[in-house]
């Protein structure tokens, strides 16, 4: 039932899809009141999501790998934070964090040892600065006077403890998770169809050890594995390779200018994109903290157990010589040996985009566009202003989320690294991934 529902998903949006195509430490325990309020003021977590992402932008991961990061950072957040507040079912640590511990310093504690933790080159110039900053902040709106204020330091520490602790939790759980390991170098095949090495560097499969990866929240990386890739010898094939033929071809291609734009703007990460959509959109809905830490949550959370299953995906019918995985710039040249009249060699065919060192099927962006897009959907309306950024390219403001979706999954083929179908399953992947975190985890206590 589930692959027939994401069989069906995933045709509509390829309808869609072609028709744009053929265009250590720890965080508080008192709420908003509990320390003077401030109606300017940026909310915890909001201040450390931004820092997370200057952190990505910093340090460049890889996009697949960039989701893991941020679930970590942001499971911590959350936990930190639900086990003062208590309202949400909690995700690893549950909590309760001691009596009269500061949320806020929970939170700032939470996010500043995870990304201590996972951005060391970090630490000393970027994040150390930060966390004293908002600890200082923090003590700055305790009431005068020196009970209350003895009082106010009592609670930011127990915060910044407990936030401390469900960090170093979580970062002891997810440091035995297979990320680390070591597993031989992947080069799939050279059977007819079956991704192989691609130029320039012709190297194995990158980012291989996700593939190994326990998930965060699914009970497994194959719970909502992708149904087959398409034949050879199919139409949706043929249709596949012309387009990206035309579309996705370096010189000669029917792209417009614009559409040129947005493939390397696209290539950027997905993480930092998302993230920053997210961020821009609970500012301006005045989203509280516990709306806040469980969004981000949500959002990373989705995005980290899409990539899994995504690259998982990717290495096993990559290692199946009789399933499509190959690249288009490897299909094109080679293209009169694939059997289908409907598709015709070109031995000259460069993609607009350096190719990724991986399996063609599913795709990595589109099914973290599909995920991130659907967090947000579920809990914002389509039409939002926000705008993005990506190191080296003009940035872009976008007046739907839908939009954003479309552009980030097209520019895979205006580029000339992804096939139209695939783009699609891979979205409607992410989707579904992303619907049954938001449903089933950190549900709110008491039914409501």
């Amino acid at each position: 039932m589930r692959h027939a529902a994401l069989r069906t998903t995933a045709a509509g949006l390829f309808a869609g899809l072609f028709a744009a195509v053929a265009l250590g430490q720890g965080a508080p325990a008192q709420t908003l009141g509990d320390i003077s309020d401030s109606m300017d003021r940026v909310d915890p977590v909001i201040e450390w999501n931004q820092i997370f992402i200057d952190a990505l932008i910093a340090t460049n991961p890889p996009n697949i790998t960039g989701p893991r990061l941020g679930a970590i950072v942001q499971a911590a957040v959350f936990d930190a934070y639900n086990g003062i507040d208590q309202r949400y079912a909690p995700l690893f640590v549950p909590g309760p964090a001691p009596d009269g511990a500061s949320r806020e310093a929970a939170i700032v504690a939470a996010a500043y040892t995870t990304l201590v933790g996972l951005f060391p080159s970090q630490q000393a110039a970027v994040l150390e600065p930060a966390y004293g900053a908002s600890i200082e902040a923090l003590r700055e709106r305790c009431p005068k006077g020196p009970r209350p204020n003895a009082l106010c330091e009592t609670r930011i520490q127990a915060g910044v403890d407990w936030g401390a602790d469900v960090a170093h939790a979580i970062l002891a759980m997810r440091a035995t998770d297979g990320f680390s390991g070591s597993y031989p170098p992947f080069a799939g095949g050279t059977a007819i169809g079956q991704w192989r090495p691609t130029p320039p560097a012709f190297g194995p499969m990158s980012a291989q050890s996700l593939a190994f990866t326990d998930t965060f929240v699914l009970a497994n990386s194959t719970q909502f594995q992708p149904e087959r890739p398409r034949t050879l010898a199919s139409k949706a094939f043929s249709d596949d390779v012309n387009a990206v033929k035309a579309l996705g071809r370096r010189t000669g291609s029917t792209r417009t200018d614009d559409q040129t734009a947005l493939a390397p703007f696209w290539e950027g990460s997905a993480s930092v994109h998302w993230n920053q959509a997210a961020s821009q959109m609970a500012q301006k809905r005045h989203l509280s903290t516990a709306q806040c830490a469980r969004l981000f949550a949500t959002l990373n959370i989705a995005m980290a157990d899409t990539s899994i299953t995504i690259w998982t995906a990717k290495r096993f019918y990559g290692s199946v010589a009789t399933e499509v995985t190959w690249r288009p710039v490897t299909a094109i040249p080679l293209a009169e040996a694939d059997g289908n009249p409907d598709t015709v060699p070109d031995p000259d065919w460069l993609p607009l985009m350096t190719t990724p060192s991986h399996p063609e099927y599913p795709a990595g962006h589109p099914s973290l566009n599909g995920a991130a897009a659907t967090v947000l959907l579920r809990h914002f309306n389509d039409r939002q202003t926000f705008t993005l950024t990506t190191v080296g390219q003009p940035s872009r403001t976008y007046a739907s989320i839908s939009q954003a979706r479309a552009d980030g999954n097209n520019a895979r083929v205006w580029g000339g690294m992804h096939y139209p179908s695939t783009v699609a399953i891979s979205d409607a992947t992410g989707a579904a991934i992303a619907e049954y975190v938001d449903r089933n985890m950190m549900r709110r206590l008491g039914g409501r």
